[in-house]
């Protein structure tokens, strides 16, 4: 069978940020899996417009293109004020179809709250693009470590649930979308 074309997308574009750390234990963790194919979008590496102009730009262009190849993701994503960074909102804007019927996973982190806050308004938004947000998080608390003992074996453990349900929902919708196009 053919690997699930997994995207993993770094949220944060802040410096000294910890989400390309926390991405990058994440995307190494999800290569020793034969059954996923991982790309890295990091959001740092994209000079995406602050608004949606007229006609997409060259990096509008590549990461909307970047979207649509993926069939699942997850979004590494840093909790500010209770919610996930605004460059990581204007990113998922400036794609819409491409979105759809593809299942989306969350790694998070924050002081305290593991990032639960900004998962949960992430999940509004991805419903409204019609796509499938999975149930279990990997949640890092900066204050433990990020992830390093004694989170590690908690967020390997979560990391490797998210992977399977990511992998099962991938399939999945793959077969649908190729069973039938989706419409919304």
């Amino acid at each position: 069978m053919t690997p699930l074309r997994l995207a993993v997308i770094i949220g944060s574009t802040r410096e000294g940020r910890a989400g390309d750390r926390i991405g990058r234990w994440f995307v190494d963790r999800a290569r020793r899996r034969d059954e996923v194919a991982v790309t890295v979008v990091d959001l740092a590496d994209h000079d995406l417009p602050a608004s949606c102009p007229a006609e997409p730009t060259p990096a509008v262009g590549s990461f909307v293109a970047q979207v649509a190849r993926a069939e699942a993701f997850v979004v590494v994503t840093p909790e500010y004020n209770h919610s996930f960074p605004g460059s990581l909102k204007q990113a998922i804007d400036h794609a819409y179809d491409e979105w759809q019927a593809k299942p989306v996973g969350f790694v998070s982190y924050g002081c305290g709250s593991i990032g639960l806050h900004a998962v949960e308004q992430l999940r509004t938004v991805f419903t409204a693009l019609h796509a499938v947000t999975m149930r279990d998080v990997v949640g890092v608390d900066l204050l433990d470590g990020a992830p390093s003992p004694p989170t590690a074996d908690r967020c390997e453990r979560a990391a490797d649930v998210l992977l399977d349900q990511l992998h099962w929902w991938g399939l999945a919708l793959r077969e649908g979308r190729a069973a039938r196009p989706y419409v919304s």
